[in-house]
């Protein structure tokens, strides 16, 4: 598999905040979740990639091409936003019109076809849209124009779970063609628990891994014991420690050592909301 998208030191220094030594990559035909918490850096590094902030260091190359032109570039990516950016008072058919002229393969066949499948009418004012209307519309847009690389900045937040559903299938349905990639950034684990191939980690503005979805919930296990036990485990194992008067619940990625040690001990499998919390909590 190709990257897509290689980013390598990229930094930005805020007064409040500092990006810092950002290196990642987005593969070909994958689903790449980025998850943070709301503050920890997401946004701005998606601004950087869309070069919509500069950043201070650090080299971005895109579809394993240093030679690609902004223009060259801007084709072949998707965007949809959690602002959305449109005019409301415009209709979604001017609205398109406007984004169109923009780009160099836009597909008016495609639009049609995923403006009748979201079940929007072209002559209705943006004003008038539902957020998740809203967001159907900026997805219907970002994969009108044959793009390659999707990006997508909190698509979910404030969604009710069908639409998101049906997000999640327009994502899973995309990636089957060839060449083509999502780089979905989110604070909802259970979206990225049903489509991401990839998950990345970012933390007050630093990576803290970039791993295979499937691999990062094997490798946690939920415990569960009476306090005798927990008394003799070495805290610096466990994270998100629950204690009750009738025993305790942690996650680690130390089970198998910690079943040896303690036979009895209740081992279940864990899931990418509570892996990610004890990953980014602090104790």
């Amino acid at each position: 598999m190709e990257d897509v998208l290689s980013i390598s030191k990229v930094s930005k220094h805020f007064k409040s905040f500092i990006l810092n030594n950002i290196n990642i990559n987005i593969k070909e035909n994958c689903i790449t979740g980025f998850l943070g918490k709301n503050g920890t850096g997401k946004t701005t590094l998606i601004k950087i990639i869309l070069g919509l902030v500069h950043k201070d260091e650090g080299e971005i190359h895109y579809f394993s091409n240093p030679n690609l032109n902004k223009k060259d570039i801007k084709d072949r990516l998707g965007v949809v936003l959690d602002e959305g950016y449109f005019y409301d008072n415009l209709t979604l058919n001017e609205m398109k019109d406007l984004v169109s002229s923009t780009y160099t393969n836009w597909n008016n066949k495609k639009y049609e076809n995923y403006i009748k499948r979201f079940k929007l009418d072209g002559k209705q004012l943006i004003s008038s849209l539902s957020k998740g209307m809203k967001m159907k519309y900026a997805l219907a847009l970002a994969l009108s124009h044959n793009a390659d690389l999707l990006i997508m900045d909190e698509p979910t937040s404030g969604l009710d779970p069908e639409v998101r559903k049906e997000l999640m299938q327009i994502l899973s349905e995309y990636v089957q063609q060839d060449g083509k990639s999502v780089f979905f950034s989110t604070h909802i684990t259970s979206d990225l628990e049903q489509v991401a191939d990839e998950i990345i980690i970012i933390n007050n503005g630093e990576i803290l891994e970039q791993v295979s979805k499937d691999e990062l919930l094997e490798e946690y296990r939920l415990i569960k014991g009476n306090n005798e036990i927990l008394e003799k485990l070495n805290k610096s194992d466990l994270s998100l420690i629950n204690k009750t008067n009738y025993g305790f619940s942690a996650i680690t990625n130390k089970y198998e050592k910690i079943r040896k040690e303690f036979p009895e001990i209740i081992i279940e499998r864990t899931n990418l909301n509570e892996i990610f919390l004890a990953k980014t909590e602090v104790y």
